[in-house]
């Protein structure tokens, strides 16, 4: 896990890269990698990459990046893990080739030498990657299936830039006009989804993308795995079998994600709370003979409340006999971190402040690597998503067939809701009537018809159209066969926008602001192929009973425990710092917008 940098003059009317230009880039995520750095700037100064190192796996010097080839023809700059390496790696042996390093990032320069492109079908891991290839005189960068890591970049029309992060990028001389997509996609979501970000000249790399850039410029991503495609093959073949043959290959499968979760060169944690997810990781880690490393966060107001996670996840520790720490975290703790929090948050997010202070606590511990039960929910349905959808279409969708009437319904409604409960009410009809409309419903933070009032109204109305958000959402449902709002569906959409732009954002920033490389097992394109037949064919299958069924020895309890939603008092937290008008987390992203827009 690292943060790299680089910059590319493909145009010969562009100026010579910038030495400290690059290094200004490179030593702004100095949290990312504080275990080392690098450059390498071609000859003739018309290529250049830049690397922080957080050592993982070889952690000797012969390790260190940017790496080169053995004809120095080659060279990359990666950030991220490789899990499959050393199988990887022996295929490449059997092929002949000999290595110098224990790494995985010399794997991915021999893989790309043997194979190109076509390589990265064969990576298992999280990992964003730029590397220049001497005999085409062209950059490469690619980018993981789910996107867990991050990977920005800005091409003016003769330099192209790239970074781990959007903030190292504007060290750079990039346009930094505002990008109306970015700032409606916040307000709408909590979050910036991409390729978008808040500036008109900054990107993203789509997940499951590469994207080459040669003299003639930067050509368009283009995509070598889809999340949501195999979701759709899922659905057209399902697995075969009864449901006990379909738990024992969910069981294995989350076996084998966790093995390959668990490959590391340091000590591996987990972050324990009291839900499911988390248990069943570290209850498989237990099974497997081993004494995990346990981190639990707490808060000083949820003592003694439903909220408070800290009583059952230490009696699951004690259970698993873990290695276990708890952290309490106050008021004070968050209002002396809030400067430093909100300086790390690399894009503005409404959340992520949970992920902060456990990874801090992690780090705090001696940890480099944490394993996090994100993306369970999206994969095993247990989000409150997977009833409400077809609740609302249900409701809204013989409604929203009437011409006209979901509009002037919201028109009529939405002046005396706001003052009563959620302005969302108000759009049921107009937008319920589709699986994205109602998706939309259940997730959006602002509403479309409050965009005006929240940024110039042009600004809002050309942010719409880019982004196109409706029509976005309803082209991944549709993919999947079936009928609306069903469980592949709703998986879908959970995937490709909530876990993607929000959660595993955030799991970066967060985790990297400490130098801690979250891992999450849950999220893995291998687990993704073997559970999705099997879902599709039991649709009731639920998340308690899969746990059980890979994890026995969790206690019962907690696999009757009702889903919940881990909670933050952010908004107690939060009074003394907003206007009175505003509350909550529409609040939030309000200051959150106003920091960023200035």
């Amino acid at each position: 896990m690292c943060g790299i940098a680089g910059v590319y003059a493909h145009s010969s009317s562009a100026p010579a890269v910038n030495r400290e230009e690059l290094c200004a880039m490179r030593d702004h995520m100095i949290a990312r990698g504080p275990d080392g750095s690098g450059k390498w700037i071609r000859q003739d100064n018309r290529a250049a990459l830049a690397h922080r190192r957080l050592s993982i796996i070889d952690l000797s010097d012969r390790a260190a990046q940017p790496m080169a080839s053995a004809d120095g023809q080659l060279v990359i700059s990666f950030n991220g893990e490789i899990y499959n390496y050393r199988a990887l790696r022996s295929e490449l042996q059997s092929l002949g080739r000999v290595f110098k390093t224990e790494s995985d990032t010399e794997v991915l320069l021999q893989l790309y030498e043997h194979f190109g492109e076509t390589m990265l079908t064969k990576l298992r891991g999280m990992f964003a990657f730029a590397l220049w290839d001497g005999r085409k005189r062209a950059m490469l960068l690619a980018r993981d299936a789910f996107g867990i890591k991050p990977l920005y970049y800005a091409d003016d029309g003769k330099t192209l830039r790239l970074a781990s992060q959007v903030k190292a990028l504007l060290q750079a001389p990039v346009d930094t006009r505002p990008e109306p997509a970015g700032h409606v996609g916040f307000f709408l979501w909590g979050s910036v989804p991409g390729p978008w970000t808040l500036y008109r000249g900054i990107k993203s790399l789509p997940p499951g993308h590469f994207m080459w850039t040669d003299p003639h410029g930067s050509r368009a991503p283009q995509a070598y795995c889809d999340i949501t495609g195999i979701l759709a093959h899922a659905a057209q073949a399902p697995a075969q079998g009864n449901e006990e043959a379909a738990l024992q290959a969910i069981s294995n499968a989350l076996h084998d994600s966790l093995a390959a979760h668990q490959v590391a060169d340091v000590p591996v944690g987990i972050f324990l709370s009291a839900g499911l997810d988390s248990a069943m990781l570290c209850a498989m880690v237990a099974s497997a003979g081993l004494r995990p490393r346990t981190v639990t966060l707490g808060f000083a107001e949820y003592a003694g409340t439903a909220n408070d996670e800290v009583p059952l996840a230490e009696a699951v520790a004690r259970q698993l006999k873990t290695e276990h720490t708890t952290t309490i975290v106050r008021r004070a703790d968050f209002e002396g971190e809030t400067e430093r929090l909100l300086n790390a948050m690399d894009q503005p997010s409404i959340d992520g402040v949970n992920t902060w202070f456990v990874a801090r606590a992690a780090a705090q511990q001696g940890l480099k690597v944490a394993l996090s039960g994100l993306g369970g929910d999206e994969l095993f349905a247990s989000y409150p998503s997977f009833r409400d959808l077809p609740r609302i279409l249900r409701v809204a969708r013989p409604l929203s067939r009437v011409p006209g009437l979901g509009m002037i319904a919201r028109k009529l409604s939405a002046p005396l809701l706001r003052h009563f409960t959620s302005p969302k009410y108000a759009g049921l009809i107009e937008y319920g009537g589709s699986t994205g409309g109602a998706y939309l419903l259940r997730r959006g933070l602002y509403m479309p018809w409050e965009l005006p009032q929240l940024m110039d109204p042009d600004m809002a109305r050309q942010g719409w159209q880019d982004l196109r958000p409706l029509a976005q959402l309803d082209e991944v449902a549709q993919r999947i066969p079936g009928r609306p709002g069903n469980r592949l569906a709703v998986s879908a959409l959970e995937m490709s926008f909530y876990m993607r732009h929000q959660l595993l954002n955030d799991a970066d920033w967060a985790g990297m602001a400490h130098s801690l490389e979250i891992r999450v097992p849950l999220v893995d394109v291998p687990l993704l192929q073997s559970v999705a037949p099997q879902l599709a064919a039991h649709p009731s299958l639920s998340k308690p009973r899969i746990a059980a069924a890979a994890a026995p020895q969790l206690p019962h309890a907690l696999l009757k425990k009702p889903k919940s939603g881990f909670s933050v008092p952010v908004r107690d937290w939060l009074s003394s710092r907003l206007p009175t008008r505003t509350r909550g987390l529409r609040g939030w992203a309000q200051l959150m917008h106003a920091r960023y827009a200035a």
